[in-house]
């Protein structure tokens, strides 16, 4: 079965800071085990893997907002399109969380 969009973001979302994750800790035991004369260019490297882990950040915060957009314009193109039908699945969405509702206080 071949992978919905939303399922291969969230997928690349996960490697993307598995990655960022995995960089830093590196970074911490190449701290750990270096001297305080070579903190500098440790604490350069690092400063270099935030700046992308902050890039590659903005990236998917702008691809998931584009992602939102398309799937509010979408839906709101169908409701447009198909307003009673929308009523109804408004309608049983309701009667179903009702129904959930009043079981679980008829449990108590």
């Amino acid at each position: 079965m071949t992978a919905t969009p939303v399922a291969a973001s969230k997928e690349k979302i996960v490697e993307d800071f598995n990655a960022v994750v995995s960089e830093a800790e590196q970074l911490l035991r190449t701290v750990a085990s270096l001297g305080v004369d070579k903190s500098g260019a440790v604490r350069e490297d690092l400063d270099k893997a935030l700046a992308s882990a902050r890039g590659k950040l903005a990236e998917i915060r702008e691809r998931s907002v584009a992602q939102a957009c398309a799937a509010a314009d979408m839906t709101d193109d169908y409701v447009k399109e198909n307003p009673y039908q929308a009523l109804g699945v408004v309608a049983v969405v309701a009667g179903l969380a009702g129904l959930v509702c009043g079981l679980a206080l008829a449990r108590r």
